[in-house]
């Protein structure tokens, strides 16, 4: 193992580790843009300069491996006029439009200025080169031809990532830049990974442009509810509103990267939201304190059951509900309803798009939880036709659509049900033939874990208190079942999932508090 010595600190590393990687292991930044960890070498910035004990020349640290005995020096006067020389060259033609970018206080050229330049520029505006701006290239990018420092990230990306190859260098010298090609736009599923990667706002989100100034916002670690892969993302807020989803490095499951679909999850925390109990009386819906309409719906589950029986009640449970709501929509519908009517389905509405690499065609982020938890999907269609045959008197159902059955159709089924009650986050078919609505809170205002489709058991965070009046599904399941007599003491996610930990062999040995950020497989693979 190699030790070299990086301004006065000695450190081993692995062979081949080049002396940018080396010197993040001694807590020692060395200025970049072209380098990228999960891209091939560029060494085309020329801003990652060190001084290297005899070489004759300052050598770019991202593609120069470490050797034993090396002697780096990274804080010399001669590597800081080299970079502020490169940094003055960067910004020669950069656009002074940094109060209207979307990448102002996350901006590589802005941070760099003010650590390695403060320089006055010695090139007159009015000589500026001027390329195209605001251009729409397809996929989730806009475009802005003068703010690339042509760093070549994108176009790495577009080769050895997607394969696609729709960006490329056009023209030369000062009028150089990058480009999609005449009549091909972006064609993959992955373009928003482009705005990520950029560091600059030469490639800005169409999403989030012009939406809210980053510094603005605040984060919280979460998985990507969009399929089952379960993509380590952040969830990025501002007060009680959701702004975009980024990818967060989990080399186990998404590197560094995301689709384009799972990035607009976030919509669904914002948009059409169940945010008050519902009580529907003589086909009219009407608000009620949550006091009063968890006691009206055990009550009602409760009569049912007594005057019908429990195979008159049925649940259907949702795989985009978490393990701790999972393991306690199972508990109160085998300890507490005794029903043998529980089942769930990974059916979704949608084309069921999958490739091989990050998407899924399961649209579910826990549907190998489900089935972990023993909650049969089997079952599913048999609660389907027996509630079509008007054998179910009272139905509990979880999520916002049943399986992939349309509005139409789902409208049809919930008719045959005397008594519907759900528990869900969104609007639907369901919440408008429903006779109760309990609101839960979205992905981002609770926490939780989900089981991807390898069967990886993975945290997720809560951003900020559930929006309006809703409540996490843990507090509402417990709510019903210690009304119907349950005497549950579940004070969160973390002692539910110590629960399921104790009682689950998939899960056995497992500790809430060490998943930590790269998730524990469980069960084996699915």
């Amino acid at each position: 193992m190699p030790n070299f010595t990086i301004n006065g600190i000695s450190v081993d590393v692995p062979p081949g580790t080049t002396i940018l990687e080396a010197a993040k292991t001694a807590g020692i930044e060395i200025p970049h843009y072209c380098y990228h960890p999960k891209l091939s070498v560029a060494g085309n910035c020329r801003m990652c300069l060190v001084e290297v004990e005899k070489f004759p020349k300052l050598q770019i640290s991202c593609n120069t491996i470490v050797t034993d005995g090396m002697v780096v020096k990274t804080d010399t006067e001669k590597v800081r006029q080299a970079v502020t020389g490169v940094l003055e060259f960067l910004l020669i033609h950069h656009p002074i439009d940094c109060p209207i970018c979307d990448q102002a206080g996350e901006c590589g050229l802005q941070i760099y200025y003010m650590k390695y330049g403060l320089h006055k520029s010695r090139y007159a505006v009015e000589d500026k080169v001027h390329k195209k701006k605001v251009q729409d290239i397809g996929g989730q990018i806009i475009l802005d031809a003068e703010r690339c420092i042509l760093c070549s990230r994108c176009i790495r990306f577009l080769q050895e990532v997607t394969g696609t190859g729709e960006l490329e260098f056009f023209q030369r010298g000062d009028h150089s830049e990058i480009s999609i090609f005449p009549g091909r736009p972006l064609d993959n599923r992955y373009t928003g990974n482009l705005a990520d990667i950029c560091p600059v706002g030469a490639l800005t989100s169409k999403d989030f442009r012009f939406k809210c100034r980053v510094w603005f916002l605040r984060g919280a670690r979460s998985i990507c509810p969009g399929c089952a892969n379960g993509c380590n993302v952040e969830a990025h807020f501002k007060e009680e509103i959701l702004y975009r989803l980024k990818p967060r490095q989990n080399d186990g499951v998404n590197k560094t990267w995301m689709c384009d679909p799972g990035r607009l999850e976030y919509k669904k925390a914002n948009e059409a939201r169940l945010l008050t109990p519902v009580n529907r009386e003589n086909g009219i819906p009407k608000a009620a304190p949550w006091e009063a309409a968890l006691s009206s719906v055990a009550f009602r589950l409760w009569e049912t059951v007594e005057k019908h029986g429990p195979g008159s009640v049925a649940v259907i449970a949702s795989p985009q509900f978490s393990n701790e709501e999972l393991f306690l929509a199972r508990k109160l519908a085998d300890e507490v309803l005794r029903t043998p009517h529980l089942g769930f389905s990974s059916r979704t509405v949608g084309d069921g798009f999958a490739d091989d690499f990050l998407i899924k065609a399961d649209k579910n982020p826990n549907t190998r939880g489900a089935q972990l938890l023993g909650i049969s999907e089997e079952k599913f269609d048999d609660i389907v036709r027996n509630v079509a045959d008007g054998k179910i008197q009272a139905l509990l159902v979880f999520g916002n659509g049943i399986a992939d059955l349309s509005d139409a159709e789902t409208g049809r089924l919930l008719a045959n049900v005397p008594f519907v009650v759900q528990i869900a986050t969104n609007e639907g078919a369901v919440s408008r033939a429903a006779h109760a609505i309990l609101p839960s809170a979205s992905f981002v205002e609770r926490g939780g874990t989900f089981t991807n489709h390898a069967g990886r058991v993975q945290r997720f965070w809560m951003g900020f208190p559930p929006r309006g009046k809703a409540r996490s599904a843990i507090e509402i399941i417990t709510g019903l079942a210690n009304r119907l007599g349950a005497g549950w003491k579940f004070g969160g996610e973390a002692q539910v999932f110590r629960a399921i930990a104790q009682s689950e062999a998939p899960f056995a040995g497992m500790s809430y508090e060490s998943l930590g950020e790269l998730g524990q497989t469980a069960g084996g693979k699915g």
